[in-house]
């Protein structure tokens, strides 16, 4: 004989899957994109307008004052206002209806930007929005050169960025560029129109070092790195810009070098900070590349000697004592060794003139 209670816990079973698919078959689920200032009503389901229910939003209560009947009323909403809401069927608190409500905005004119820093390879176009739309955005390009449409191999990281290799070098058909981008609010869209050598723009040089030279006290000697991304600095050759100033001043002075990767400040002012940097152009064709990052560099100074001879020891300490000399003592005559009046009044006027010569020299 079978044992029952196997069956009886797969009837329990089937039951409770069946009650669980009942209940999420009257429930609707699903996102709702709305603009920011927008009048927004929300069905229940398929509930009846009269039907007694009880809107949440993140879990929390919403007002009754929002509702007619038992649809929900949202004026002008705002970002806010955005989240889970959900509908449940009066005293059973059964979930009718939930739906992930997105305010946003549409997109505006995206900004598209192409550049080739690494020539003649080929070039990249990189975009983003000039305001956010708090919802998701598609973005689509088209690069077309001529009548061939070409391919934009987009980057992982970042994003908003592709890259577009030259079919053919010192064309001059134009590419044009088309940007679209897309979000459930709206659409919009930028072309770029442009020539293969008017895009061409390197990357600032690279480990800029600046350093004093010895007994120069207005000189610096500045040297760096062509970029690393630029390919073939022999068949394509860079010329850079130099300026620099001193920290205590605001006007830069400038120095363009036709080549080479190396410069001598001549007219530094001694013992002043500088700050130095470097951009750098195609010898022909393009633009400047940005500034390179600042370093900071001080003329060649000579240290101060400090003398401590024995010599000026000696003198120092021979005008830091005084130059008087006290007189010699005075000496009482011995009443036992005068003779007579006239011995006496020697011995006084003796006395009388060592006197006299002490006070002239305190």
């Amino acid at each position: 004989m079978a044992n029952p209670v196997p069956s009886a816990c797969c009837v329990v079973l089937a039951a409770v899957v069946v009650v669980y698919a009942q209940r999420h078959s009257q429930q609707d689920s699903h996102i709702q994109y709305e603009r920011v200032g927008a009048d927004v009503t929300m069905k229940c389901g398929s509930m009846d307008w009269d039907a007694a229910v009880t809107w949440m939003t993140n879990g929390t209560d919403i007002d009754e004052s929002h509702q007619n009947g038992s649809y929900l009323i949202l004026k002008k909403v705002n970002l806010t206002q955005s989240g889970q809401y959900s509908c449940y069927e009066g005293s059973s608190w059964h979930l009718k209806y939930q739906t992930s409500l997105r305010v946003g905005m549409p997109p505006k004119e995206p900004v598209l930007m192409c550049r080739s820093n690494n020539y003649p390879k080929g070039f990249y176009c990189s975009w983003h929005l000039p305001t956010p739309t708090y919802v998701p955005n598609i973005f689509n390009i088209s690069v077309v050169h001529g009548t061939r449409e070409m391919v934009c191999e987009k980057d992982v990281l970042p994003k908003n960025r592709c890259h577009i290799r030259y079919l053919q070098l010192f064309s001059t058909v134009k590419y044009k560029v088309t940007l679209t981008v897309t979000n459930a609010l709206g659409k919009n869209s930028t072309t770029l129109t442009f020539d293969e050598v008017a895009i061409v723009k390197p990357d600032p040089p690279e480990s800029v070092v600046a350093k004093p030279v010895p007994n120069n006290p207005r000189r610096l000697e500045v040297s760096w790195q062509n970029p690393s991304s630029w390919p073939d600095p022999e068949s394509f050759p860079l010329k850079f810009f130099l300026r620099y100033r001193p920290l205590i001043l605001d006007q830069w002075q400038h120095v363009e070098l036709s080549d080479g990767t190396s410069h001598t400040i001549t007219d530094a002012y001694a013992g002043k900070e500088y700050i130095i940097q470097v951009a750098a152009k195609d010898n022909d064709i393009g633009t400047w590349s940005d500034w390179s990052v600042a370093v900071h560099a001080t003329p060649w100074t000579e240290e101060p000697k400090h003398l401590t001879t024995e010599a000026q020891i000696t003198e120092t300490t021979s005008t830091s004592t005084s130059s008087f000399m006290p007189p010699p003592t005075t000496k009482i005559c011995d009443k036992g060794a005068v003779l007579g009046s006239g011995a006496v009044a020697v011995c006084w006027t003796a006395g009388l003139v060592l006197a006299a010569y002490g006070i002239l020299f305190i």
